[in-house]
């Protein structure tokens, strides 16, 4: 029981610690950003919420430009 506790003390809670501070300081980031830019953020937000482009359509036979292996 004492190993695993001082697992927890050496190894975990360290991480853990080191995690918070690096999300903390995206959080702050994106926090700053979005007060120093904000009609840059509603871009973001609504191009999340925007519809993918059409996939491109293959040219019909009548269409002026063939490949040059489909031309002869």
């Amino acid at each position: 029981m004492t190993e695993i506790l001082q697992f927890v003390f050496i190894v975990a809670i360290p991480l853990v610690v080191a995690g918070g501070a690096l999300v903390t300081l995206f959080l702050a980031g994106a926090l700053l950003d979005a007060l120093e830019h904000p009609k840059d953020l509603s871009a973001r937000v609504e191009a999340a919420f925007r519809r993918p482009p059409r996939p491109p359509r293959a040219p019909s036979d009548e269409h002026y430009y063939k490949p040059y292996w489909q031309a002869r």
